[in-house]
């Protein structure tokens, strides 16, 4: 009896190391990473271009990072932008949020959605607004009172309200209404709108629109893009989180060495968007200018000039924190394990690349 005793015993507590093991495994190991990009491709492909974690997503590389280990990587693309990508952290449907636009970003923050900034995934670009080809406009004067487009909501809200202030107007110069970015495009080659910032050069090649503004070297136009994790999946799995940030600034590097410049304008291309407009939109860029991940004084700054323009345009109500919203270490952490401390540069609070 006292045999058959022990042997229950020494199996039960085998039970119990067993499954404790498990529940160790499944801590430290999710069955899936979900990634969500706000925005898809012409028709709603599930691609995008435009940046390090396009090329990264259409490389496969975390895919390839974490099938040694049985966790699945799954992209989700939201035609409808920043503010669906918000809503899909709030009902947990994603884990990290991959370049995600300042408004859309500061809005859900500023409405309780919980999430950490890991690093920066696009700076600076051009501003273009565009026309039917057949307006007689030469400038915004020429559109006051007329029919101008923007995705409310997004990025792109903002870049309208500083483009405006820039010239001297505000959005109560013009009637703005909200489209997303292809319909939008559809409206202007029909006439149906009088104007748009938009990239320009396929509605041009087909004869339908023209520029009457094109801003190439305005670091204060553009706010960065960036990068989140939830937090939730942070503090469950900070260990992941390392690995998916040191995977994609490793795979940065191969996307801002100039001789991949071209070979990244094809896999751009993959969305939909022709190559001769990623040709035309970065040619005159470095690609590590445009592609540094860092939190620098300049991608602070902006993000702190972008909570006062929302609250100034009465987008949020409550202010945000941005100092204590951004999370350095995981970048830090990579920079120093891929010794890239000297890689990319960092820029001032006004563009400038510091020396």
């Amino acid at each position: 009896m006292k045999f058959l005793t022990k042997h229950l015993f020494i199996g039960a507590a085998a039970g119990l190391l067993v499954a404790t093991s498990f529940s160790a495994f499944a801590e430290t190991n999710p069955s899936e990473i979900r990634l969500g990009v706000p925005g898809a491709g012409v028709g709603g492909k599930p691609k995008v271009g435009g940046s390090a974690y396009a090329s990264a997503n259409l490389r496969g590389i975390l895919e390839k990072e974490f099938a040694k280990d049985g966790i699945k990587v799954k992209w989700s693309f939201f035609p409808g932008a920043g503010p669906a990508l918000n809503e899909a952290l709030a009902n947990k449907k994603v884990d990290f949020g991959i370049g995600h636009g300042d408004l859309p970003s500061i809005v859900g923050r500023s409405t309780g959605l919980k999430s950490k900034l890991l690093f920066v995934t696009g700076r600076f670009g051009p501003v273009y607004f565009a026309v039917p080809s057949d307006s007689g406009a030469k400038s915004l004067a020429d559109l006051k009172g007329k029919t101008i487009s923007v995705f409310k909501g997004t990025n792109q809200q903002l870049i309208l309200g500083r483009l405006l202030r820039k010239y001297g107007f505000t959005e109560k110069d013009f009637r703005v209404i909200s489209q997303d970015f292809y319909s939008a495009q559809t409206s202007l080659s029909t006439g149906d709108i009088d104007g748009l910032i938009t990239s320009p050069w396929t509605l041009e090649a087909r004869g339908v629109a023209k520029r009457i503004l094109e801003v190439r070297k305005d670091p204060n136009l553009n706010g960065p893009l960036v990068a989140w994790v939830s937090e939730d999946f942070e503090k469950k799995y900070p260990q992941i989180v390392q690995r998916v940030v040191t995977t994609f600034i490793k795979d940065n590097v191969w996307s801002s060495d100039e001789k991949n410049r071209d070979t990244q304008y094809k896999l751009w291309a993959q969305s939909g968007v022709p190559y001769l407009d990623y040709k035309k939109d970065w040619d005159d860029y470095s690609l590590k200018d445009r592609n540094s991940p860092y939190f620098d004084d300049y991608a602070v700054n902006s993000l702190k000039k972008s909570v006062q323009q929302s609250i100034d345009y009465k987008l949020i109500r409550r202010p945000v924190d941005v100092d204590s919203w951004i999370e350095p270490k995981y970048l830090n952490t990579a920079i120093q394990e891929l010794k890239l401390e000297n890689f990319w540069p960092k820029f001032d609070v006004n563009g400038n690349r510091k020396k």
